[in-house]
């Protein structure tokens, strides 16, 4: 049996360059026997974290706000495998990525250690340079403290408008990558 995998896609761009490299890895993730459900982050209206604490105490609706973020939970609650796809902004993920991040504390709030629940993960960016430094170091460090395992990156540079990643070896690395998955 396969894996559930989540791709929390933050390009506005549904067929923009990080979508291309979603569509790749799903495909091969998919052929590989895994079921993949990707969230377009962009098209979804999701609140940022108020800092509330208020989350956790109903497993069913783990955060206090209600917003598509209720579409995400269960499915991220299922998950084995969770992407990461952003274009790079600012040398960082998009807003829209970081705006949902930020709100899956609401299912760490649901354990009495707020312990976020152990899943494997996948880093996806696209750029129109190839600074994914800080990009690498943020999330190595959020693997490192939630407890996480990398599976892989894909890290595409120099790509700035809907299609250049048209022969770009990553996209064959992202259908590797998700092929990979079993």
């Amino acid at each position: 049996m396969g894996k559930k995998i989540v791709i929390l896609n933050g390009s506005p761009r549904m067929n923009g360059n990080t979508s291309s490299l979603t569509a790749e890895f799903k495909r091969g993730a998919e052929e590989a026997g895994n079921e993949v459900q990707e969230f377009f982050l962009p098209k979804m209206k999701i609140n940022g974290c108020l800092g509330c604490w208020s989350g956790g105490k109903d497993p069913e609706h783990p955060c206090s706000q209600r917003d598509d973020m209720e579409k995400i939970y269960p499915a991220y609650r299922d998950a084995d495998v969770v992407v990461l796809a952003s274009p790079l902004y600012y040398w960082f993920i998009s807003g829209f990525l970081k705006n949902a991040f930020d709100r899956l504390f609401a299912i760490a709030e649901c354990d009495p250690d707020y312990c976020n629940p152990k899943k494997q993960c996948v880093l996806i960016m696209a750029a129109e340079g190839a600074g994914f430094e800080e990009s690498e170091h943020w999330y190595d460090h959020l693997e490192k403290h939630i407890g996480w395992k990398s599976l892989g990156k894909i890290l595409c540079g120099y790509v700035t408008q809907p299609g250049d990643t048209k022969g770009k070896p990553e996209l064959k690395q992202a259908y590797d990558l998700g092929k990979s998955i079993k």
